[in-house]
């Protein structure tokens, strides 16, 4: 299946280290080859960058690693194709606008028989079962508020049509709105946060070391969130099956109870 990475900060920071070994299971330290993409909120703006080339040999990957862009929120994917032929229509991160708000949405997993839903506001580009989804997601939201509504109630409602979605399968996503990163878990799902007092992190898919305490504050707080830990030194959370978590300035401020 795919890999996911998530990061959620609370001040911008680029996430060149955590992208230096993921890019990597896109080909090499793994076999999701079938093309990948990476979200970055700035403000109110999204920089959506997207390739259907294996992240290991593409050149919109090098882009990344080479350019410090840097985030609140952002969103990554590597695509291992169940769904839908391999191209750019099919390649997550998927973006569509919301109550004046870009969301953006990746998925790993296999949904079987999910329903072709003819929304109002959503219809899926491609042909895969994540945008699908996506779009359902977010037809029942729009449809039930025409503003934003409340955190807690936001929380509530998403939990609940995750609830709903993965009874057709393997359903583990990451969702943003710019505000905050929804981060739920079917099947394998990590997060670590790093804050004061920052120590040195080795990548499991690169021989590459870095010390956070020589780069950051003692005010940044960073939380990662990826379908495997990246680093081999640190200690990573996993998800329970069943669990969302509203990830906001770094911390895990929601959280639903497993399943």
């Amino acid at each position: 299946m795919c890999q996911l990475l998530g990061m959620n900060c609370n001040t911008p920071t680029d996430i060149l280290f955590s992208f230096e070994g993921f890019h990597k299971r896109g080909g090499e330290t793994d076999h999701h080859a079938d093309g990948w993409g990476i979200a970055f909120f700035e403000d109110k703006g999204c920089r959506l960058l997207l390739d259907d080339k294996p992240s290991i040999t593409s050149p919109v990957a090098k882009l990344v690693r080479d350019y410090p862009i840097k985030s609140k929120h952002v969103i990554a994917h590597i695509r291992k194709a169940t769904q839908g032929i391999i191209n750019l229509a099919n390649t997550h991160p998927f973006m569509r606008e919301m109550w004046g708000q870009y969301w953006i949405f990746a998925h790993n997993g296999n949904l079987e028989n999910f329903p072709q839903h003819q929304g109002c506001y959503y219809q899926a580009v491609g042909t895969t079962d994540s945008e699908q989804a996506f779009c359902y997601l977010l037809e029942q939201l729009r449809s039930k508020w025409c503003q934003p509504p409340s955190q807690q109630a936001l929380f509530d409602e998403i939990n609940r049509l995750a609830a709903e979605i993965r009874h057709y399968g393997v359903f583990n996503f990451m969702l943003s709105n710019g505000e905050a990163l929804y981060s739920h878990c079917s099947t394998h799902l990590h997060y670590i946060i790093r804050q004061a007092p920052f120590n040195t992190a080795h990548l499991v898919d690169n021989d590459v070391s870095v010390d956070f305490a020589t780069v950051t504050t003692l005010q940044d707080r960073v939380a990662v969130i990826a379908t495997q830990p990246l680093t081999d030194n640190e200690n990573w959370t996993a998800l329970q099956n069943g669990e969302l978590i509203l990830f906001r300035d770094g911390l895990p401020l929601l959280r639903s109870t497993a399943h």
